[in-house]
């Protein structure tokens, strides 16, 4: 017998588990581009109190009830590994209507102003049944702002970390979380704010057939601490989005949605809220790098 071929068996088999353990780390690791929407919206919203919020620097409080079209962009550059993931995103809407009174002057109002720009590390302790999802700690940083200021109030400034655990990748449960955040809101000069709080969230998708599928998401936001009072800071916020998603060519989509918005300043008695009904024209993908 040639006692060579044991050896040559053996290494053949090391040879084989480790090209299918390095086609399995291919798969699971990726870098991606991913363009969740690109999208031009159109909307009639109505807005309650905001004769209370017009110098408070969140429009969706302060704006009038009315038509608009709003653009928004939504990117994240996600580079996932087998045991963590880490997103890098960039989210952008700019709605503005400008109203031509007739024998008045012109008047322009800012519906919708905001640039988020966050990156977030998740690590995946454990991969669960349910929703065949990844479920870790995560940690994150995040930069927000507007392109403009709104009315006579400043434009809106906030450094945010947060921490907590997270559920992510399932198959309709994209992202449920909840999470502790501290806030340094530099909007007002001179006025600057330590906020903490906690924040529970959620981003889900369900297919309904090869060409539509109902999107969900939001997060609810209780501040519990204010290093100073500021009159225009709000107590809490509350973001839900729907949307049903109809692909009309490739990845082109039409999107009838609703969309609520609610938030309370320290400085005043009522919340003020935000309603939109809308029909959002879309572009989405998603590139391996």
């Amino acid at each position: 017998m040639n006692h060579k071929l044991p050896v040559v068996i053996a290494a053949l088999c090391f040879a084989a588990a480790s090209a299918a353990n390095a086609e399995e780390q291919e798969e699971k690791s990726a870098l991606r581009a991913n363009f969740r929407r690109v999208a031009l919206e159109m909307s009639s919203t109505e807005v309650r109190n905001a004769e209370l919020y017009v110098d408070n620097p969140n429009s969706e409080l302060s704006s009038d009830s009315k038509n608009m079209i709003k653009g928004v962009f939504d990117f994240v550059l996600e580079y996932e590994q087998p045991d963590w993931q880490w997103n890098n995103s960039l989210f952008m809407e700019y709605g503005r209507t400008k109203l031509k009174p007739v024998g008045e002057e012109d008047t322009t109002n800012e519906d919708a102003d905001k640039i988020l720009l966050s990156s977030d590390y998740n690590r995946k302790m454990w991969h669960l049944d349910f929703q065949n999802a990844d479920a870790g700690p995560f940690a994150g940083v995040a930069y927000q702002t507007e392109f403009t200021k709104n009315n006579d109030a400043p434009r809106q400034q906030v450094a945010r970390g947060q921490a907590g655990f997270k559920l992510f990748n399932g198959d309709v449960l994209k992202e449920l979380y909840a999470s502790a955040i501290g806030e340094y809101d530099f909007t007002y000069s001179g006025d600057e704010v330590t906020k903490s709080a906690y924040e529970i969230g959620l981003r889900a998708e369900k297919p309904i057939s090869d060409q539509v599928k109902f999107q969900l998401e939001g997060y609810f936001r209780q501040y519990l601490s204010y290093s100073s009072y500021v009159e225009t800071d709000l107590k809490y916020e509350l973001s839900l989005t729907g949307r049903m998603d109809v692909k009309i060519y490739k990845q082109f989509s039409l999107a009838p949605y609703i969309s609520y918005f609610q938030g309370k300043a320290r400085g005043v008695d009522k919340e003020g809220s935000n309603f939109l009904i809308g029909l959002s024209f879309a572009y989405s993908d998603l590139f391996n790098l």
